[in-house]
């Protein structure tokens, strides 16, 4: 049984005033265990339309699911994509405030920053680092709306695929001065090492992931466009954090990215 309007409109309202008011809820498919991938995406689009309502701007893109061992442990054979939107977006040297949040993770991310429009359904990596104009390091704090962190993946990808906030560190290279494919990654919190990684983890090359979410949105007739950020995908395991943790995430050659997190109470 497919998701009617009346339904998928009651499931936008459902997950926005989660994330509005910082509290979790139970997965979509508890109640409506049929909702497919289709259905997911298009509930995606249209919380995203909600937020658009109330004055957010779409800016670009996240991946998820990026890792082939990840996507095996999960029984997929594909990534997954959300949106990012401008009050997504952090800065390092303001500290977040975690109450904004239900139970945060950070991941590792090399993000692209595009500067020409690209759309297709055979598009290849080179073609993604041709129309890329730089790309730096960034961590992705994602913060799921559902109970203890647990979903189906049809609810991940209608709840955004737990987008929440995003950083971007401040140093930015062109793709043809390094080689992206094989970039190191440390991720500290409060001093001690957590995580470490490659970005061959990242479908084997991040602008191969960035290719896949092209690809993918061309099915739809759309793309990514001039000025967008792309998040390719986590580089590692995300890792969890609370008031006045710092984290660090390090990249050989790409340089890092970080931040603390206060409370406000």
């Amino acid at each position: 049984m497919a998701i009617t309007k009346g339904v998928d409109l009651e499931i936008v309202e459902y997950l926005y005033s989660a994330e509005k008011e910082c509290r979790e809820v139970v997965k979509v498919t508890d109640r409506y265990p049929e909702l497919s991938f289709d259905d997911a995406y298009l509930i995606q689009e249209k919380l995203i339309e909600r937020r658009e309502k109330e004055g957010a701007r779409k800016i670009g893109l996240k991946l998820g699911l990026t890792s082939k061992a990840k996507q095996q442990m999960m029984g997929v054979h594909e990534a997954i994509y959300g949106y990012l939107t401008d009050d997504m977006l952090a800065l390092e040297w303001e500290p977040l405030d975690f109450t904004d949040f239900i139970h945060p993770k950070a991941e590792p991310e090399i993000a692209f920053l595009i500067e020409e429009d690209l759309e297709g359904t055979n598009v290849t990596a080179e073609d993604v680092l041709r129309v890329t104009k730089f790309v730096a390091p960034a961590i992705e704090i994602i913060d799921s709306r559902y109970l203890n962190f647990k979903f189906t993946l049809a609810d991940v990808i209608a709840d955004n695929c737990s987008s929440s906030k995003f950083l971007i560190g401040s140093k930015w290279m062109s793709p043809k001065d390094l080689d992206l494919g094989q970039l190191g990654m440390v991720m500290s919190k409060n001093g001690e090492v957590f995580q470490t990684g490659s970005s061959a983890a990242v479908l084997g090359h991040p602008a191969a992931s960035v290719a896949w979410a092209v690809n993918k949105l061309g099915e739809v007739g759309k793309g990514i466009k001039k000025g967008d950020v792309i998040l390719s995908g986590a580089v590692s395991e995300a890792i969890s954090f609370e008031p006045n943790d710092t984290i660090l995430v390090q990249f050989a050659e790409l340089g890092s990215v970080t931040f603390s997190c206060k409370s406000s109470t």
